[in-house]
C-alpha cells in the first residue's frame, strides 16, 4: 500500500512580526524646520496632518508638534519685526539719525 501523509495543519499562530508602521517623513520636516523656517514647519505640518489622516501612518504627534512651534515663532518673527519698524519710526520722527549708533 501506498503511504499517505496528511496534508500540513495551519498553525493558530503565525511566526512573522507584524509589519512596522513608518513615521510621516513631512511629520519629521515639519518638526525639524519649525526651529529654523516657521513657515515651512506651518506648510508641512498641515500637508503631513492630510496624508496621515488618508495612510494612516504614525507621526501625528510630530506634525501637531511642528505646527505649534511654527505658528508661535511666526508670531514672534511678526513681533519683532513690527517692533523694528516701531523703533525706527520714533527715531526717524525723533531726528534721531541712525548712523549715530
Amino acid at each position: 500500500m501506498t503511504e499517505t501523509t496528511p496534508a500540513p495543519q495551519p498553525t493558530p499562530y503565525t511566526t512573522a512580526a507584524p509589519a512596522e508602521q513608518k513615521t510621516n517623513v513631512l511629520a519629521i520636516v515639519s518638526l525639524v524646520s519649525a526651529f529654523f523656517v516657521s513657515l515651512v514647519a506651518i506648510i508641512t505640518g498641515h500637508i503631513a496632518l492630510k496624508q496621515i489622516a488618508q495612510t494612516g501612518e504614525n507621526g501625528k504627534g510630530l506634525a501637531i508638534a511642528g505646527l505649534i512651534i511654527g505658528y508661535v515663532g511666526l508670531v514672534v518673527g511678526l513681533i519683532f519685526v513690527i517692533l523694528w519698524f516701531a523703533v525706527f519710526a520714533t527715531f526717524a520722527t525723533a531726528g534721531v539719525s541712525v548712523s549715530t549708533f
